[in-house]
Formats: C-alpha cells, sequence, structure tokens
C-alpha cells in the first residue's frame, strides 16, 4: 500500500452512515458537508424540513449522498422513526453527530441585570435541549450502532465548559453536563460492546452562528465589545471558521481513531491555553 492509499484508508468514511442532528445550522451543515466529503452517506436532522432539504440538496450537488430528516431532538418517537426509515433505506447507522444545541436570551444575564432574577424554567429549558437532545439521539442511534457492529458518537461541547463565561449560565452548565455524558457513554458503550462503540466530543471555540452573531459582531461586521474580548483571549486573533471543526469531525469518526473514546477535543484556536498573560 502506498502512501496516498494507507492515507485514504486510515481517514475513509466511504462505507459509513451518519447523522448530524442540527445539521441545519452553520456548523452542523459544515459538519455534514465535511462527513460527506469524506464517502459518508449523511441523514441532515432538523426541525425545519425546508432547511434539512435545503443542506441535503447541497451535499448532493456536490457529489455526496444525503436524506433531509425532520425531528426534535427532544422527541424520542420521533427519533425512533427516523432511525428506522435511515437503516431501511441505507441499511444501518454507524456515525452521529449531536450538532443540536444552542442558548436562549432568558436564560443569560443581561447587562447589568440582576443575577437572582435569572428564570429557573429558561435555564432548565437550556439544559433540556443541549444535554437531553444530546442522550437521546444518542441511546436512539447508538441502539442502530450496536446492530451494525461499529459506531462513532461525536458530541459538541464549548468553551463554555471548561471556563465559566459571565453573563453564561444555563448554556455553560448544559455543556459542562455533555463533556460528562461523553465520557459516561464511552466508559459503558466501550466496555459492554467491546470497543465497538466509540463516544468523544468536539469543544468549539467561538465561532459566529445566527444564535450569537449580535453578540459577538456589529451590523458592519467588527466585533462588539464581547467580541473583541474573546479575540484579544484567542492566541489565534480570530473567530473559528466552521470548516475549522472538519479536520477532528473526520478524524474522530475515522478508522484512524479507533482507540480514541471519552475525550473532549478543543477547537479554539488556543483560547482554552490561553491565560491572558
Amino acid at each position: 500500500m502506498n502512501r496516498t492509499d494507507y492515507l485514504a484508508s486510515m481517514y475513509s468514511l466511504e462505507g459509513q452512515v451518519a447523522i448530524v442532528t442540527g445539521g441545519t445550522g452553520v456548523l452542523g451543515g459544515a459538519m455534514a458537508r465535511a462527513l460527506a466529503m469524506a464517502g459518508a452517506k449523511v441523514g441532515v436532522l432538523g426541525r425545519n424540513r425546508e432547511h434539512a432539504e435545503r443542506v441535503a440538496s447541497e451535499l448532493e450537488a456536490q457529489g455526496g449522498e444525503a436524506l433531509a430528516l425532520t425531528a426534535d431532538v427532544l422527541d424520542r418517537d420521533a427519533l425512533e422513526s427516523t432511525r428506522d426509515m435511515v437503516v431501511g433505506r441505507w441499511g444501518s447507522i454507524t456515525t452521529l453527530v449531536n450538532a443540536a444545541g444552542g442558548n436562549i436570551a432568558t436564560a443569560t444575564i443581561p447587562e447589568g441585570g440582576d443575577v437572582f432574577g435569572m428564570s429557573p424554567a429558561a435555564f432548565q429549558q437550556v439544559v433540556d435541549l443541549n444535554l437531553t437532545g444530546t442522550l437521546l439521539p444518542s441511546l436512539v442511534f447508538g441502539r442502530a450502532m450496536v446492530e451494525a457492529g461499529n459506531g462513532s458518537i461525536v458530541n459538541i461541547s464549548s468553551m463554555a465548559s471548561p471556563r465559566a463565561l459571565t453573563k453564561n449560565a444555563g448554556y455553560g452548565a448544559a455543556k459542562s453536563a455533555v463533556d460528562n455524558l461523553t465520557r459516561w457513554l464511552a466508559v459503558e458503550l466501550g466496555t459492554r460492546y467491546q470497543g465497538k462503540i466509540r463516544v468523544n466530543a468536539i469543544a468549539p471555540g467561538f465561532f459566529i452562528g445566527e444564535q450569537n452573531r449580535k453578540l459577538l459582531v456589529e451590523p458592519d461586521g467588527k466585533p462588539t465589545a464581547r467580541g473583541r474580548a474573546i479575540i484579544g483571549h484567542t492566541p489565534f486573533g480570530r473567530f473559528g471558521e466552521a470548516d475549522d471543526l472538519s479536520g477532528a469531525l473526520v478524524w474522530l469518526c475515522s478508522p484512524s481513531a479507533r482507540f480514541v473514546t471519552g475525550i473532549v477535543v478543543p477547537v479554539d484556536g488556543g483560547f482554552s491555553a490561553f491565560g491572558g498573560v
């Protein structure tokens, strides 16, 4: 085997069937594209059918094979129906990327706001979306991986997990729980299924999406005060770009990571390493 063939075999996802929850978002869509370009068949799962179809069509236009899927990550029955449909169509499911998640304004503390006035209901809503919305797809699609005899689950954490960020309560707590869930699932599934099912996470740094755009950049594209503070604490001196996640994702899903499980990989331009001085 020559060098080119060796690298292709180590990082190829040919024959894999992947589901990307939150695949209609900026980061989820980029991750779905990376998996498709690496050879996987990709189910783009989101709550909005039209958006899922748009992303799936884009993947197919680029030479991939994709399927638009509609389900809420908090609806187990809908997820199970989706799983059964995908297995019926493509024969198996071997990869899951839990990219669904996010924050809501009422679970954060506004500038000058009352910390003690934060809505517990909003806090719980964010925890449900990010934590339970990672657990349920893992349970539902993970069962199909057991039947297939192999699988890789990649959860999406955040820099809000290892380091407390001002104003950001529910989201940081939820992503910290996702990190712990990742390790627990890695141990539980690894020991029960002889290392056939791997579970890892990626912790993105600061990427601009629709949910945080106004928080990080002005209408003219220049960073806000918070955006400047973030860039000032990022050694690479910029926000992440969606495709910056592709390499880590494909690696974690590929044969080259066959002995890797239970880790959280920062993709953050050095943010987590920087002490500010």
